[in-house]
């Protein structure tokens, strides 16, 4: 395993850095409210850092979304390239290839995935597809939703065709959601058998990329703040159990960003890597719970205020927790698939997309 980053991916990294910290600031997001931040969706747009994720890689776009957590920048970044981007560069026909990557590069064409969709959205043997799914991240930012039907075929449905309709949701982190709710809309078949399995794995894997980003940005306020506050003429840092708790919450957030990176590589090299997706996953819902929990904590009566910077980190943190799933249900899908790795009827990694 190799995970220090490429020329390019460090590249990419550090010109997204410099844009989240630019861009993101906290009376910006303030002032975006529960909605995206064209602005910044333009600028990553000009500076090609959606385009360049076919290049960079899974492990690269993890990269680019710890950049994105550590400041909750408020554009679907993760959603466009896990459902969109990548989708795409590896599923899709060399039609789907040249109509699409351009687009999205560009942010003409901005993506999310109703995953997981729990068989709740099926599909006729003439592409049209009918169901729910209550909250899909980014849908009312979407021109398009990526759609698993009940058999684990993907689509690609624009958000504007008919038959489909959305409905705004608010959730704890403000991911600009909606409800999908289709009735017989047309949708455009990406990928074979295996499609569904590998952008699962890979949502996976990225969004626990952001919540490593996101838990170390928790983490950096909270040593900042205790490292300024002082109680009883010194500061709080000095404290036994302050350190400790930030010595826990570093650990865990170390814990979710190694197995996001090797799952990432594992998935960018061609080898099995469900399993290690519903680790990092697994990581980033219950240690991400514990980083975000301690952020807010060690600030204190501060991190009661829903104002402050801190609490934004929180509400990301639970949100990531809740829409990676609980752990005991990852736990038990991972205990599923160790015990039996090839379900019967599943596809084997000899077969093609064909």
């Amino acid at each position: 395993m190799d995970f220090h980053p490429a020329e390019e991916q460090a590249a990419a990294v550090g010109l997204a850095a410099r844009i989240f910290r630019d861009l993101a600031t906290h009376e910006r997001l303030a002032a975006a409210g529960t909605g995206s931040d064209a602005e910044l969706w333009k600028a990553l747009t000009a500076a090609g850092l959606i385009a360049a994720v076919e290049e960079v890689g899974l492990l690269g776009l993890v990269l680019l979304l710890e950049e994105q957590g550590r400041t909750t920048a408020q554009v679907p970044y993760a959603a466009t390239c896990v459902y969109g981007v990548l989708p795409v560069a590896r599923h899709g026909s060399p039609a789907q290839r040249a109509r699409l990557l351009p687009a999205l590069g560009t942010g003409e064409v901005v993506a999310t995935g109703a995953f997981p969709a729990r068989g709740r959205l099926t599909a006729d043997p003439d592409g049209r597809l009918t169901g729910t799914a209550p909250a899909v991240p980014w849908l009312r930012d979407a021109t398009h939703v990526l759609v698993p039907d009940a058999a684990g075929a993907l689509w690609f449905v624009a958000t504007d065709a008919p038959g489909v309709r959305i409905s705004a949701v608010e959730t704890t982190a403000p991911w600009a959601a909606g409800a999908l709710s289709l009735a017989g809309a047309r949708g455009e078949r990406l990928g074979g058998p295996r499609a569904h399995d590998e952008v699962l794995s890979a949502a996976r894997t990225a969004f626990a990329g952001l919540q490593a980003g996101v838990c170390a940005g928790s983490l950096a306020r909270a040593v900042e703040y205790t490292s300024t506050r002082e109680q009883f003429g010194r500061p709080l840092s000095t404290n036994q159990g302050v350190m400790l708790r930030a010595a826990d919450a570093y650990m865990d957030t170390e814990a979710i960003r190694v197995t996001a990176y090797e799952a990432a590589w594992r998935i960018d090299t061609g080898l099995p890597a469900r399993e290690h997706a519903l680790t990092a996953a697994w990581w980033a819902s219950e240690a991400g719970k514990r980083v975000v929990h301690a952020g807010q904590h060690l600030h204190g009566g501060m991190g009661a205020d829903l104002d402050h910077p801190v609490h934004r980190h929180f509400l990301w943190g639970r949100q990531l927790d809740a829409y990676l799933g609980c752990g005991s249900e990852l736990l038990a899908e991972l205990g599923a698939l160790v015990s039996d790795p090839v379900p019967a009827g599943a596809a084997t990694p000899e077969e093609d997309d064909a």
